[in-house]
């Protein structure tokens, strides 16, 4: 077997490994997911995760995931807790734990802690009869019958089952709170995912020129006033209304089959009834506009008056794609 062909054939197994283990996990979900949830609806504390090795790079990834969705988490490592790191618990808060095992030196030296101080203990483990889920006030079952590598040699499968419950949960708490579009906005107000939630249609074309010809004007206006915009189209308007537009492509088609262009004017060429979009719509919506219709310029209006135009690589440039 050609070796390219081997590590295909090996990343095929590994992937289908590790979902056959997640879809496992929809039998080990019971009624204390459910407790779970109402208990942490009603707390005013913080959800504190924790955990030692990979357990622990799991859990940071839960809590960012919590917090970008409207619950309030913060992460502890367990080694770090038992030497100072056990301040971040507050009264009332929420301690998860994550485990493989459950049995982790660390572990057992932090939950009696936990409990001493009166917080309630979720276990996010991998094994029902372990130390940790037997001292736990409510238990998520991620237990993974193998890793997805042989002899399993290092978590694969059992991380990958502890994110996809971590998951659940904050993504079924986001539904509960009523966690809106609106929201995730405000909490992600850099990078394109942020900006395709917020930026709206009139933060961009008013950087730009308002071009804009009447419809008798002739080729040599309508010429001038696209290439000093330089938005490679013209709206033919009037009265504030918009007749058309004409854009780069527009000229060329006419150009080659238009033999006498001397008295050519605006409105014969001219594309009518075009495509626009309002200044409060969203950018993301403009590009799907332009994608679906295969253009590069859209007119901007309000209450179906002319404001503008807001072109392809103005989106761009913000890096919605």
């Amino acid at each position: 077997m050609k070796k390219n062909d081997t590590i295909i054939e090996l990343a095929t197994q590994i992937i289908e490994n590790e979902a056959n283990a997640i879809m496992g996990l929809k039998s080990q979900v019971d009624g204390d997911l459910v407790k779970i949830v109402d208990l942490v609806l009603e707390s005013k504390g913080n959800l504190v995760f924790s955990g030692i090795g990979k357990s622990a790079i799991i859990a940071q990834k839960i809590v960012a995931t919590m917090n970008s969705t409207g619950t309030n988490a913060v992460f502890m490592h367990a080694a770090d807790a038992i030497h100072g790191d056990l301040g971040i618990v507050r009264e009332g808060d929420i301690v998860f734990i994550l485990s493989k095992s459950g049995e982790t030196p660390e572990i057992k030296v932090l939950v009696p802690l936990i409990k001493l101080r009166g917080n309630t203990i979720v276990a996010m483990v991998g094994n029902r009869q372990s130390y940790l889920a037997s001292q736990a006030d409510f238990v998520l079952d991620v237990t993974v019958n193998d890793e997805a590598i042989p002899n399993s040699l290092a978590p694969t499968s059992s991380t990958t089952a502890q994110l996809v419950m971590g998951d659940a949960l904050a993504l079924i708490l986001m539904r509960c709170r009523g966690f809106s579009t609106d929201d995730f906005a405000k909490f992600h107000p850099g990078g394109a995912l942020g900006k395709q939630l917020y930026l709206r249609v009139k933060d961009l074309y008013v950087r730009n020129e308002r071009p804009e010809v009447g419809p008798d004007d002739n080729l040599t206006r309508v010429i001038i006033e696209m290439t000093h915009k330089r938005l490679g189209a013209t709206v033919v308007g009037q009265d504030g209304k918009i007749l058309g537009i004409i854009t780069d492509g527009d000229l060329r088609r006419m150009l080659m089959n238009t033999p006498d262009i001397e008295h050519v004017k605006a409105s014969q060429i001219m594309t009518s009834n075009p495509k626009t979009i309002d200044e409060e719509a969203l950018v993301v919506d403009a590009l799907h506009k332009m994608r679906h219709n295969s253009i590069t310029q859209l007119p901007v209006v309000k209450n179906g008056k002319y404001l503008g135009i807001i072109h392809l690589h103005d989106i761009l440039k913000e890096g919605i794609f």
